[in-house]
């Protein structure tokens, strides 16, 4: 197996070769700030939360599907990151209509662990406020475009682990949203088979039980990993 080694934050780590700097600083048990990220489902760089500094680089890179390589000097909590991934949050919040205190996720949503984690609390930005509505027609499940961040994880569990691909983008630039089927009502899309994983996979209250009212959505946010773990290896217990 080739290796590749490489230093974060100070720390000389040792990795297969193929695998990203984020699997390397997880090995390190160095942390990074993720919310596109899910283990399980392949990675799509989309939140940029997780850009750190390379040596030899004026890039900023996106941890999560950036290869590591050999001899790279990586660090990953410079005053410059931190500023970058505060602003970042602090777009996510002016962007959408993010009120945790009427959210049905509050106190178990990673958009609000990711806001603490960098130090934001506020945004400088003007809150756009928009109207993309909600859908109830599914007969469980609801999903509030409102509070979507994009981050796909919705679309790439449905596609991958499920295999339903119920889930998509649409449109393009700063009108992209989550479409189920061909745009059509979730509850209209014969390919959902209700399993439920789209809500698990969602960071946010965007995709929810219907029923559940503030701080009442519980997602399990290591069902995913256990799933793929559980079919690739056969351990079906955790």
């Amino acid at each position: 197996m080739a290796v590749n080694t490489l230093t974060i934050d100070g720390k000389e780590i040792a990795i297969e070769a193929g695998k990203t700097i984020l699997d390397a600083a997880k090995e390190a048990g160095v942390p990074i700030p993720t919310l596109c990220h899910m283990e399980g489902v392949h990675d799509v760089g989309a939140c940029r939360l997780c850009i750190v500094e390379a040596e030899g680089t004026p890039k900023l890179l996106p941890a999560c599907v950036t290869a590591a390589a050999e001899g790279m000097v990586i660090h990953t909590q410079t005053e410059k990151l931190q500023n970058y991934r505060r602003m970042t949050v602090e777009l996510i919040f002016a962007e959408g209509n993010h009120v945790c205190s009427i959210c049905v996720a509050n106190g178990n949503c990673e958009l609000q662990d990711v806001a603490v984690e960098v130090g934001m609390d506020h945004s400088r930005f003007s809150y756009r406020f928009p109207d993309r509505g909600c859908d109830l027609s599914h007969s469980q499940f609801g999903i509030d475009h409102n509070r979507c961040i994009m981050c796909t994880r919705c679309v790439r569990v449905c596609d991958e682990v499920e295999g339903a691909h119920v889930w998509d983008v649409g449109s393009r630039g700063p009108d992209c949203f989550i479409v189920a089927g061909l745009d059509q009502p979730w509850g209209e899309v014969d390919a959902c088979t209700s399993c439920g994983k789209c809500v698990d996979a969602c960071p946010t209250g965007a995709i929810f039980h219907q029923g559940e009212t503030t701080g009442e959505k519980e997602g399990d946010r290591g069902k995913m990993a256990f799933l793929t773990t559980a079919r690739e290896k056969q351990q079906w217990t955790r």
